[in-house]
């Protein structure tokens, strides 16, 4: 017999609600895109549709991100297609298919979210061909950023149905909302390569019981208000309650390295305007407020790729180098080829006390007469080096297999060494770093192995298992050299 929906047999049975709130704030730039383009911008913002001006995070995209980091924290990176059981129970079943039921309704609901104390950056993205390494034809495009420090007042409604496992509940949001403050869940646009790096200052949880009629009665008057005079704490696990965390099963290689400057960087950012160098290193607003000369993600990933192409095509006595490096770095689309996401995550960093206030003038020579070219003066602004200026370099890879962190520690020997420039000029000694510190840590989902390789004076100090970080590097010439599969799966496991 089916009841009408108001019938109380049809009741979801909810008897009480759990109100989270907390502010978000951008550590890096971020782009929520509209998905249109126009006439002045390749990818605008999307705003509230009020004002036309108003950041916009919509709760469909925070409750996206939460889903699926709990699912990779749950399951793994890219291990399965299928949901993590406690992500279809805060968020529902997902649909897949035609033959597959519909699930139940979410038991969390996430607000939109409109934005404070934003402003607006404009950053150029231009291919550059592997090859001759310099710029495709006609691939450069526009967006738009908002910068760091944009606010957004997060709001989420846990609901508690008759019969539930509340703790279990608790644990399972309280395991997605970590991801805030752990770096792992970016929002926005190209988050792999830097952007939308987020932290939750302070959280505040009420519960409203609505088993009586005091409760009922207070969740209809004050429900929908902010919560005020409420507890603030910085844990969330702490905020509800929580003794623990669903375990993380996740597999990365995190890169964690330091560099001196050793000459000038320059990443052409805005200029070519009156009273404005041509080329002047890109800089961004930080929370802070402050304007800072930055290293793009975008831009490290891109030189990271080209060498890691060079080593696996030296190295290699087949053709499968290409292959290796989509693996890693991913590959667009062409025609009826396969895209592939990237596997590197790299970090948008500050450039610290470097010199950003002189002007450098330069010429272009004719080849065949030797003398200047007409009309060829322009001048730039590049991040020059000190004794004090550093340059960090953060990056994580996901899933990884032995031979790739064994190229990553190539593309970091290269870097230390200054082998291996960063961003334009490297023909004139621009982009070159030198080596000082570098942490680095495998997590396999039970173990962490930790490294760290510093300079002290002439020497290289290694603390950790030295062998071990050969064998990596033994393992990717097995890969690109390697005459048995066999061979393969037994020698190029990560497993210590």
């Amino acid at each position: 017999m089916a009841y009408a929906v108001w019938e109380g047999k049809t009741s979801r049975k909810i008897i009480a609600r759990i109100v989270i709130e907390g502010e978000l704030e951008l550590l890096t730039s971020a782009h929520f895109g509209n998905g249109d383009t126009d006439d002045l911008m390749d990818m605008p913002l999307l705003v509230d549709s009020k004002d036309e001006r108003t950041p916009l995070l919509t709760g469909s995209s925070i409750a996206g991100a939460l889903r699926s980091y709990l699912r990779e924290r749950e399951k793994g990176y890219f291990e399965s297609e299928d949901d993590c059981s406690t992500g279809i129970l805060l968020f529902g079943a997902l649909k897949r298919n035609e033959s597959r039921e519909e699930g139940e309704q979410s038991l969390l609901i996430v607000e939109d979210s409109l934005g404070t104390n934003y402003g607006v950056e404009l950053r150029t993205g231009v291919a550059i061909d592997p090859k001759s390494r310099t710029a495709e034809h006609k691939k450069l495009f526009e967006m738009e950023l908002w910068r760091a420090g944009t606010r957004f007042p997060l709001r989420f409604e846990l609901l508690i149905r008759e019969g539930d496992d509340v703790k279990k509940l608790k644990r399972g949001l309280a395991s997605a909302l970590e991801g805030f403050n752990n770096g792992s869940i970016t929002l926005g646009a190209r988050k792999r390569r830097g952007f939308g790096r987020v932290c939750v200052n302070g959280w505040r949880v009420k519960e409203y019981d609505l088993t009586s009629p005091e409760g009922l009665l207070h969740w209809i008057k004050n429900g929908a208000d902010p919560l005020v005079n409420v507890k603030t704490y910085d844990d969330i696990k702490e905020a509800l309650g929580v003794d623990e965390l669903i375990p993380d099963n996740r597999e990365f290689f995190d890169l964690d390295a330091v560099f001196s400057l050793e000459g000038s960087l320059l990443l052409d950012g805005s200029g070519g305007y009156p009273d404005i160098p041509d080329k002047v290193h890109l800089r961004s607003i930080q929370a802070d407020g402050t304007k800072k000369p930055v290293l793009p993600g975008t831009s490290v990933a891109g030189a990271l790729r080209a060498r890691a192409l060079k080593i696996a095509n030296t190295i290699s006595d087949k053709k499968d180098a290409q292959e290796l490096i989509d693996e890693i770095f991913g590959k667009a689309s062409e025609g009826e080829t396969e895209s592939r996401s990237s596997r590197i995550e790299v970090w948008e960093t500050v450039i610290e006390e470097g010199e950003t206030n002189l002007v450098q003038f330069r010429i272009s020579i004719d080849r065949f007469t030797g003398g200047t070219r007409e009309s060829a003066l322009f001048n730039e602004q590049p991040v020059f080096g000190n004794d004090k200026t550093l340059i960090r370099l953060r990056l994580r890879l996901l899933n990884p297999k032995s031979y790739e962190i064994g190229l990553l520690l190539l593309l970091l020997k290269d870097l230390w060494t200054g082998d291996l420039s960063l961003g334009g000029g490297s023909s004139i000694g621009r982009g070159r770093l030198k080596g000082k510190t570098a942490e680095m840590l495998l997590y396999d989902g039970y173990n962490r192995d930790k490294w760290k390789i510093y300079a002290e004076g002439q020497d290289l100090i290694v603390n950790g298992d030295k062998e071990r970080l050969e064998n990596f590097v033994r393992a990717l010439n097995m890969r690109l050299k390697g005459d048995s599969d066999e061979i393969r799966d037994k020698d190029l496991s990560c497993a210590g």
